[in-house]
């Protein structure tokens, strides 16, 4: 598996997407931190902009490379490798590109404007960290829609269903349930509807970090009350980590299932 991971990521990195996709990171990082004086405006903007693009790049790169390496994939399929090992490459080889393009994107600039022995760096590290799951999560789910279909351009248009719908359609019918059912507890609807969706899970985390919970009124309130503690974050971090292993784990079962 680790050959495979290994020419999978330097594959992905010989891209010059993935110097795009840094290069957009780093410039990003560069005009917000040493043009804004108030890092936390900073933090909220890179947030708003890695909520949505993190979670589009991993599901685009993930179905396209699927599709790209279809024939080098059954070329290993017919060697004496377990396919879980091979997909498993792959997808970790993606991932971890993306990832490090992201990370080394805001990460120089964030060295560079030195803020290591400032109170942000905690900000900033959870803003690295939910991005780096949201990237593995949607690669993986990617990764799960091109297994499942095969043909190219369906494989493509569920995947950004898929993103549009937990990126901007989830968000309005979370809504317009919270609107329906005012007149009964939402407590639990609100805390288990943010739970059951990666990016809007990624989002409050960060939010409620910046302890700007009071802009988002009564549901801030309690998602202070709950994700403000220990264990509310422990949950969190538990649910991002579930959301990442159960799709590696469907993809796993799929691959072994399916017939090349």
């Amino acid at each position: 598996m680790l050959k495979i991971l290994k020419y999978s990521f330097f594959d992905l990195m010989r891209s010059r997407w993935s110097y795009v996709y840094l290069l957009f990171y780093f410039l990003l990082g560069i005009v917000l931190l040493f043009l804004n004086n108030d890092l936390s405006k900073a933090v909220i903007t890179l947030m708003n902009v890695i909520i949505v693009l993190a979670p589009l790049i991993g599901t685009i790169f993930g179905v396209m490379y699927y599709y790209n390496s279809r024939e080098f994939t059954e070329l290993l399929l017919a060697q004496p490798l377990k396919r879980s090992s091979i997909f498993l490459g792959q997808y970790l080889g993606v991932a971890l590109s993306l990832s490090m393009s992201l990370i080394l994107g805001l990460g120089v600039p964030f060295l560079m404007y030195g803020l290591l022995q400032s109170s942000a760096i905690w900000n900033f590290s959870l803003l690295l960290i939910t991005g780096t799951f949201l990237t593995f999560i949607f690669t993986a789910l990617s990764f799960n829609i091109a297994l499942s279909n095969e043909n190219k351009i369906r494989g493509f248009g569920y995947a950004i269903l898929l993103w549009l719908f937990l990126a901007v359609i989830y968000d309005g019918f979370f809504l317009m349930a919270l609107i329906l059912f005012e007149d009964y507890p939402l407590d639990k609807l609100s805390l288990m509807g943010t739970m059951l969706n990666p990016i809007d899970l990624s989002r409050t985390l960060i939010l409620l970090k910046l302890d700007i919970s009071a802009l988002m009124g009564y549901t801030g309130a309690i998602f202070k009350k709950f994700f403000g503690t220990d264990y509310g974050l422990i949950l969190s971090i538990f649910m991002l980590i579930l959301w990442t292993i159960l799709p590696v784990m469907r993809m796993v079962f799929k691959a072994k299932k399916k017939d090349f």
